[in-house]
């Protein structure tokens, strides 16, 4: 039986030196990391409040920390979580966990203990590394979650001595410090002694491609736990197809990349770690945005490749005008996770002199699946164009196995090296994602005669906010348990400077009278900040379907209407 191999017609319009396919790949992650350490050894790898560790010594710190995990009982094909903000040890964590052929769970270190609670029961994972300000979190779970191994990460210890001497406190405060850090570890192993251990044996077996390497949690559209298991193959194949994008950047020292995004994030995970590490770059870590923290870098180092989110570009436009710091020798900013208004590129690309082009992922997808060319014919409005090697139809959402008319709206339905094989230990949910081996990504988009993508609509109902994917039943069965509140719905609403906020609407009993603004305390002790509503609003009654199903789409056309005006 022949596959079928649909026409790309995208392929004609990626910019000088892209090329239209990709050599399979081979090996593992571990493989760009060597590489790099090998042809650039004493070419700073990493970055961190002006403290640098070059590729040799990373490269060290890996098999050493992999010897530490490996003594700790950790073995191939466990899963190992990481909730870790961005710091150097997360990178040593990443890299060694994958040298044991174990698999990497990366999580939200802000998330709060209930949200984490939930993902270590569908992962199961018995051993984590763990930022010193969570392990009392995890200390927490029930017996049944309870760990094995727990190591304690003080992000601290990697940053300059100047710099940690500055974050001391005077006297009395800094031993009520000291022993609110020894509570928080006690149990735990420390980093140090992880790293400690002689390094680990070549002869330690390697993992194979086709390995699995990351579980990397998405929403999905209930707000239940999914785990998109990527292997190295899917991760290997995105890097590659992300040097393959930028010709113009130079392998090796000199290349620099800023990691203001998470990498918990699949979106950050990818650009920020394994790109970065594959292009023998200098990663310049950040652990949360700070324009004045990543301006005061771009001064010596400005970046030669930065992934963000729009309203990190306008932050950091904002404040570099606001200071005078020029922003010139930025090469190439890659915008993702929500649309970019073409009113933000203008200036940006004027105060740097480089590009800022939109892209489009999922998690599912490792998770790079098309980008605008880094080239004068970037179609603003648009996601761009299918990476190489990466296949893309427009079908009938009702009936997935019929292409629908050229140019016509569709869902979009992917197939690559970077796609995956389906999420952790759901085959159902799997299943209800393929089709005939194409992936459906819930999202309805239109492609153009030159092969541009337009996102339209999308299937799914996550709220994106900030960059970050929120599900509206979480919030909406977070809202439900207060006491006054008998239903509700959420929706995302348009937001100049997030993409879209989180609103709710709620019905509570008639002739309650009701404080919106402590039923939005309520919701801050049980969500991550940014899922909370930015605004409650209390409603007659909701509109549902025949079958009662609240019609979210109702809901937000009328929330809307209501907010025209405001």
């Amino acid at each position: 039986m022949t596959t079928f191999v649909p026409p790309r017609p995208w392929t004609a319009s990626y910019a000088p030196g892209v090329p239209e396919d990709l050599d399979p790949v081979s090996g593992s992650l571990l493989d760009i990391v060597d590489a790099s350490a090998r042809d650039y050894p004493d070419a700073p790898a990493l970055q961190f409040f002006g403290r640098e560790t070059t590729y040799r010594d990373l490269h060290a710190a890996i098999e050493r920390a992999a010897a530490g995990l490996a003594a700790a009982g950790v073995k191939a094909g466990d899963p190992v979580a990481i909730v870790l903000p961005n710091c150097p040890q997360h990178i040593v964590a990443f890299y060694a966990v994958l040298r044991l052929g174990a698999v990497v769970v990366e999580h939200n270190p802000l998330y709060t203990p209930r949200e984490l609670r939930k993902q270590f029961e569908d992962h199961g994972a018995k051993h984590a590394i763990v930022w010193s300000k969570v392990v009392a979190t995890v200390q927490e779970f029930p017996s049944d979650l309870a760990l094995t191994t727990l190591v304690s990460v003080d992000v601290t210890r990697a940053m300059p001595a100047l710099t940690r001497l500055a974050l001391r406190l005077p006297a009395a405060k800094a031993r009520a410090s000291r022993e609110a850090l020894t509570t928080t570890v006690r149990g735990a192993t420390s980093w140090e002694s992880i790293v400690g251990h002689a390094p680990l044996p070549r002869s330690h077996p390697r993992p194979a491609t086709d390995d699995l390497a990351i579980i990397q949690y998405t929403s999905g559209t209930t707000g239940a736990p999914k785990g998109a298991a990527l292997t190295h193959r899917n991760l290997l194949s995105n890097a590659a197809q992300a040097r393959a994008w930028v010709p113009s950047i130079v392998r090796g020292d000199g290349c620099v990349v800023y990691a203001v995004l998470p990498m918990f994030h699949a979106y950050g995970l990818t650009l920020c770690l394994t790109f970065a590490m594959s292009m023998g770059a200098r990663l310049v870590l950040f652990p949360k945005f700070d324009p004045d923290l990543v301006l005061d870098v771009t001064k010596k180092h400005p970046a030669t490749f930065l992934p963000l989110v729009p309203p990190i570009a306008d932050r950091l436009l904002t404040a570099a005008t606001a200071k005078g710091v020029s922003l010139a020798g930025t090469e190439i900013a890659i915008s993702g996770a929500m649309a970019l208004p073409h009113e933000l590129v203008v200036p940006f690309e004027a105060a740097t002199g480089g590009y800022l082009v939109e892209g489009y992922g999922l998690s599912e997808c490792a998770p790079v699946l098309m980008a605008n060319p880094v080239a004068d014919n970037r179609v603003p409005g648009t996601v761009g164009l299918p990476l190489p090697g990466t296949e893309c139809r427009v079908v009938d959402p009702e009936d997935p196995t019929r292409d629908v008319e050229a140019g016509a709206p569709g869902e979009l339905v992917v197939r690559g090296p970077q796609v995956f094989s389906g999420y952790y230990g759901k085959p159902e949910e799997t299943e209800a994602v393929f089709v005939d081996g194409w992936f459906r990504t819930g999202d309805i988009v239109t492609i153009d005669e030159a092969g541009f993508v337009r996102i339209v609509d999308r299937i799914k109902e996550l709220i994106i906010t900030g960059g970050f994917n929120v599900a509206p039943t979480e919030v909406e069965n977070a809202l439900r348990q207060h006491p006054d509140v008998l239903d509700a719905a959420v929706v995302g609403l348009p937001n100049e400077h997030s993409g879209e906020e989180v609103v709710a609407a709620i019905v509570v009993d008639p002739g309650t009278e009701v404080d919106v603004e402590k039923i939005r305390d309520f919701a801050r002790g049980i969500l991550t900040p940014y899922k909370v509503p930015r605004r409650i609003f209390v409603v007659d009654e909701l509109p549902t379907s025949l079958i009662g199903k609240v019609l979210r789409r109702q809901v937000r056309e009328r929330l809307l209407a209501l907010t025209s005006g405001s």
